[in-house]
């Protein structure tokens, strides 16, 4: 008996085949945000900008998680949730949200 294979793509967030376009809003928001803070706080004179960021990042990756649907957007919100969580604290230590 012949079947049909129906495959997804292979980088796509919706793996159960539905659109979900708050939540992949919010990982692209939070992957965005934690790459901003991430990538800002290596640099000592940007704290303000890797404090702010990855605060944002973290709330948005956290809201992200709660209302998340697929594991693949789950997994792009806790690598945004890491990078986002770095920024942040080091910002704070290189010389906080002020």
């Amino acid at each position: 008996m012949a079947q049909t294979i129906r495959r997804m793509p292979p980088l796509t967030l919706n793996t159960d085949g539905r659109p979900h376009p708050r939540e992949n809003t919010l990982v692209g928001i939070s992957a965005v945000l934690g790459l901003v803070a991430f990538i800002s706080c290596w640099f000592y004179s940007v704290h303000l900008l890797s404090s702010w960021a990855g605060l944002f990042g973290i709330a948005v990756a956290l809201w992200g998680q709660f209302i998340s649907v697929t594991t693949a957007e789950r997994f792009v919100l806790v690598i945004s949730l890491g990078m986002s969580a770095i920024g942040f604290y080091l910002g704070i230590a290189h010389g906080g949200l002020w």
